[in-house]
């Protein structure tokens, strides 16, 4: 009996360990979707991001609108128009229209897919008798909906939960929670205004242009430090930004030349003034030291370069050729020299020779002297003669 219940419990242990490895080899040879993280794909996210009640109906409403501008002309394109009013007219709100338009309702939504599915499972029995019922009387589905029906959002202009009105902002801002019944009614500011109702410039801008409905800031002049300005331009600024200095007798910030003031550039730059500030840029390869750029700019010329007119010129080419030309000529004499000493004994020898040296040394110097000459290149109008004849 004994060894029956061992026998039994090695066959246990045995199936149990072969099924653990069974079944980690079936997840090992599960592919892996690339893009896939322990979270989902971005996709995927997005479809299960959960939206504000209003923009989710709001997002809805609009699925819907496409389906309707899908299925507009689906049924009857082309032909009479009077005859598709009386036969086909009745499509417009049939069944059948509003249950092709709900098969692909939200398919289109990127954000809150999901949420507009519930959504459109939720309001389907109002989505129905607006459809049936209310589509020429209430056209806006958002309005009739989003508004009245679910009462998640506002009209526009209009912001939390009692759809009070907004405030107007003085058309430089916008009502926090407007078109929602969320929100304070508060007004954000666009940048440049400040104010409870943006009636008023920001920091650093001034007032262009005002009237009753309407307020125009600007910004100030870039040499304008934190105190803002009065006016346009450099002259209106009440603290000047560094780079510029207040100049009492112009009422205003003058810009500070810093390569006057200050030469802030290395030897072998030279500084240009912009406003408010100063560039460093490396003179001309041919200057030691320069004022500028150009190499006829420079306060002393490098190494290789020599002055010419006022400008420091490349020598070392000169130079190379002086080289060569002196290796050349010591080389001839060197031949002469070697064909009188090896041939002393022989005359007409060495007359041949040295004939024959002489010959090499003229052609030699020809060719180096002559300037190629460039090849012919037909004109243009010749080229077109050509092509005209063989065409």
């Amino acid at each position: 009996m004994s060894r029956w219940r061992s026998f039994c419990s090695r066959a246990a242990t045995c199936l149990l360990v072969t099924t653990v490895l069974l079944a980690s080899c079936a997840l090992a040879d599960i592919p892996k979707t690339p893009g896939l993280s322990a979270g989902g794909s971005k996709k995927d996210k997005l479809k299960a991001e959960k939206l504000p009640p209003c923009k989710a109906c709001t997002a809805l409403v609009n699925s819907f609108r496409d389906g309707i501008k899908r299925t507009e002309r689906s049924k009857h394109d082309g032909g009479d128009a009077a005859w598709e009013e009386e036969r086909l007219g009745s499509y417009k709100t049939s069944e059948l229209r509003l249950v092709e338009i709900q098969e692909r309702l939200c398919q289109d939504v990127v954000r809150g897919e999901d949420q507009c599915h519930q959504l459109a499972e939720d309001y389907e029995p109002q989505i129905e008798v607006w459809w049936k019922n209310h589509q020429t009387t209430h056209p806006d589905l958002h309005q009739w909906l989003c508004v009245e029906q679910a009462a998640v959002c506002c009209p526009d202009g209009f912001y939390g939960p009692n759809c009070d009105p907004c405030p107007t902002c003085f058309g430089n801002g916008k009502c926090k929670g407007n078109g929602t019944r969320k929100g304070n009614g508060r007004c954000a500011c666009e940048p440049g205004y400040a104010g409870e109702n943006c009636d008023s410039c920001g920091t650093e801008h001034y007032e262009a242009f005002r009237d009753e409905t309407k307020l125009l800031c600007s910004p100030c002049h870039r040499a304008c430090a934190t105190g803002g300005c009065t006016g346009a331009g450099p002259n209106a600024c009440r603290v000047c930004r560094s780079g510029w200095v207040m100049d009492s007798g112009r009422g205003g910030c003058v810009d500070v030349d810093e390569c006057i003031t200050a030469n802030p550039c290395t030897k072998q730059q030279f500084c240009v003034n912009n406003e408010g500030s100063y560039s460093c840029l490396e003179c001309d390869k041919s200057c030691e030291g320069c004022s500028g750029d150009g190499p006829d700019l420079c306060d002393k010329c490098a190494d290789g370069y020599e002055l010419r007119d006022g400008m420091c010129t490349d020598t070392s080419n000169e130079r190379r050729t002086q080289y060569a030309n002196f290796t050349r000529y010591l080389t001839y004499l060197g031949l002469c020299l070697a064909t009188c000493i090896v041939l002393q004994n022989s005359t007409w020898l060495a007359g041949l020779v040295g004939l024959a040296v002489a010959i090499y040394i003229s052609v030699s110097e020809y060719w180096l002297n002559t300037t190629p000459q460039p090849s012919a290149t037909p004109s243009p109008r010749i080229l077109d003669e050509l092509l005209q004849q063989q065409n």
